[in-house]
């Protein structure tokens, strides 16, 4: 992904892009609603950009933890809810949104903000996407009909990098890299080498991951879903459900979708209710963290402490 810049290279040429990074319930939010305050403060303009692949459906406004009104604090926020839930927001299809955001920000001299947990859509933005072309409709629904075990076993053969590469339970990977390599004729490894679209080499990327101690992150996970369920999210997926949408589609299977739609069905109690969808909530919450602290550039700043400074670990971009 695109590196943070030392203050030696940063380079006056380039704008500031602030991103604030992480798992679920480790304040980003917060901090990135703080650090726009500061900017504002000293007589610049901010905008919160979301990068989360959950709060980008208009569907999820509690299940997702959007922010409210009153959080935002008369901040502008982008990208929250922009999505009807049955239309998939696919990495690129954010990212060319993001793009167009940071644009119209920078434009004004604001200052844009990203925050999110989605280690994807970052990527794409930052590092580009590979330039694939269309897949043959008639390949994609033959793969797309195959059982997990077939597209394994046909990926072995066909692309063995990417079946060893891919977990064996990622349906939606693994049939993408059996689709791709099936209507080009080349591993989408191939394609990645030369990504377009990237723009972390036009900015200067001012980066901090959220990454405070685990009991406290998951405490938090536990308690946050409990407080959703009283507020709404129950009857939200009530709505969401009433739609008749593809099962498939992300909104369908966001975290707390699942779980609320089996006690609508009258398949488990209220108990079981909170203890499976906290249970899910930190599990993603796990598997963010990992991303996270292994996957970003090491220039990226690592913030451990949930008790954050916006002045000290966003020096650099408040002294410009």
């Amino acid at each position: 992904m695109g590196t943070q810049d030392s203050p030696i290279d940063s380079g006056q040429d380039r704008p500031p892009l602030a991103l604030i990074a992480g798992p679920t319930a480790s304040g980003k939010s917060d901090l990135a609603v703080r650090l726009a305050l500061a900017l504002m403060q000293q007589g610049r303009q901010a905008v919160v950009i979301n990068a989360d692949s959950a709060q980008v459906y208009a569907d999820l406004g509690v299940l997702s933890a959007r922010p409210s009104d009153a959080e935002m604090q008369g901040v502008p926020h982008r990208l929250f809810g922009a999505w009807d839930g049955a239309s998939a927001c696919s990495a690129a299809d954010w990212a060319e949104a993001a793009r167009a955001e940071i644009a119209a920000a920078q434009a004004i001299d604001a200052v844009p903000i990203l925050v999110g947990g989605t280690g994807l859509y970052l990527r794409t933005l930052l590092d580009g996407i590979a330039p694939v072309p269309p897949i043959d409709p008639e390949v994609r629904l033959h793969a797309r009909q195959l059982p997990l075990h077939e597209a394994r076993d046909a990926l072995l053969h066909e692309d063995p990098e990417a079946a060893a590469r891919l977990n064996p339970n990622d349906t939606t990977r693994i049939v993408r890299a059996l689709e791709v390599v099936r209507s080009t004729g080349r591993p989408l490894a191939a394609w990645q080498v030369d990504k377009v679209g990237g723009i972390g080499r036009s900015v200067e990327l001012h980066a901090a991951v959220l990454l405070p101690d685990r009991e406290w992150l998951y405490d938090r996970c536990d308690r946050r879903f409990a407080l959703m369920l009283d507020h709404g999210a129950i009857a939200e997926v009530e709505a969401l459900l009433a739609r008749r949408l593809d099962p498939d589609l992300p909104v369908m299977r966001a975290i707390g979708v699942p779980e609320i739609k089996a006690f609508l069905a009258g398949e488990i109690n209220r108990g079981a209710l909170i203890e499976r969808g906290a249970q899910a909530t930190r599990n993603y919450a796990k598997r963010q963290y990992t991303w996270f602290r292994n996957q970003p550039p090491e220039d990226w700043r690592r913030i451990e402490s949930h008790n954050v400074s916006v002045e000290r670990h966003f020096a650099s971009l408040l002294q410009q």
